[in-house]
């Protein structure tokens, strides 16, 4: 363990020590293990649904010659790759930290999610516009029993979408969360697909039918070019999740102003200079803080309250498996001086170079 105290240049140095096991540390990895386990079911029961939906999807698009049934199967293609995706993320994402990636791997599903992103957009979105537009501009005939075949098709797919979808959104109640606030992106992408299936699916129904009553291949036409710029619409919200994630994403405000106040209820802390976090995977982050310590403390003692502030802080946030404090001596800063370096210094000596690693 190595605290600095800038502004004196002294340096308290001890043996690093790994805290032991505790009883809410196994539980919390329990429960995380379970709840990678009940998504891992989710998306294979999504993946199972995709690939049966897709070939019959298909099969009946090449059948009836309907341009909206034929971007539907894109879509449950690419809904299907995406779910391959989903997985390789679960698996990955849980391999412990590394001399080469010391946060671990968490990030790993923010990553996967954000290639599922791209190939709903790309085999999903851009296929259904061409599509669309295709029938728009050529039309396209269909037989009476192509049209029923179609229905049939579509109606399977409602259903088993309907199912995949259920047990989704069940799962995200059960984990406590609402549908819209759902933490795991591979969770969060399955109930995106689904939902956008479900509606993909009846825009493709509407316009078969509607085709089929007025004998204008346009109103297909247009529900392709609609189940496109819906496809388009959740690649660009599940990219940009993916995206604040993968760069770095603070964790919740609410809770890091309630590491603040902690912070600055401790008596040996004059003041919170600042206060950093970062989410390095669905349920870990990193917490870095600049704190000055209240004037007539040695080292030793200034190393005693380290170590107690970061306890409570990992007390108070189980998923704060990085824990930072640079702590300085309010006797040595000199605040009043008019030291031109003093911002450089401070941007080099930043809480993550300068403060201690470890949950507590």
């Amino acid at each position: 363990m190595i605290l600095s105290t800038r502004g004196s240049r002294r340096q308290v140095s001890a043996t690093s020590e790994t805290q032991p096991e505790t009883k809410t540390g196994d539980s919390d990895g329990q429960e995380a293990a379970n709840s990678d386990g009940h998504t891992r079911v989710t998306v294979l029961v999504a993946l199972a649904a995709n690939l049966v939906i897709a070939v019959a999807k298909a099969v009946g698009g090449v059948f009836a010659g309907s341009p909206a049934l034929l971007s539907e199967a894109a879509h449950s293609v690419a809904d299907s790759l995406n779910e391959v995706f989903l997985l390789a993320a679960l698996k990955r994402s849980r391999r412990p930290p590394d001399a080469r990636h010391p946060f671990g791997y968490g990030k790993e599903r923010f990553f996967w999610s954000l290639l599922a992103a791209v190939g709903i957009f790309v085999m999903g979105g851009c296929f259904s516009f061409f599509q669309g537009f295709e029938a728009i501009r050529n039309g396209s005939e269909e037989t009476f029993s192509g049209y029923i075949a179609g229905l049939i098709v579509l109606g399977v797919a409602f259903v088993a979408e309907g199912i995949s979808l259920i047990r989704a959104v069940r799962q995200a109640h059960r984990q406590g969360e609402s549908v819209g606030d759902v933490q795991d992106p591979a969770l969060r992408t399955v109930l995106a697909e689904d939902g956008t299936a479900v509606l993909g699916v009846t825009f493709a129904a509407v316009g078969m039918v509607l085709h089929m009553l007025t004998g204008q291949a346009l109103w297909e036409g247009c529900a392709s070019i609609l189940i496109g710029a819906l496809l388009v619409y959740i690649a660009y919200r599940l990219g940009s999740d993916a995206r604040d994630q993968l760069i770095g994403e603070a964790a919740d405000p609410e809770l890091t102003g309630r590491i603040r106040e902690l912070l600055r209820a401790q008596p040996e802390i004059d003041s919170v200079e600042a206060l950093f976090t970062m989410k390095t995977g669905i349920d870990s982050a990193l917490v870095a803080a600049r704190v000055d310590l209240a004037p007539g403390m040695d080292s030793e003692e200034v190393e005693e309250v380290a170590v107690r502030i970061k306890r409570s802080v990992a007390d108070m946030f189980p998923d704060a498996g990085q824990i930072f404090l640079d702590v300085t001596d309010r006797d040595h800063m000199g605040r009043h001086h008019t030291d031109h370096d003093h911002t450089g210094r401070d941007a080099q000596e930043s809480p993550a170079a300068t403060g201690e690693r470890g949950g507590a």
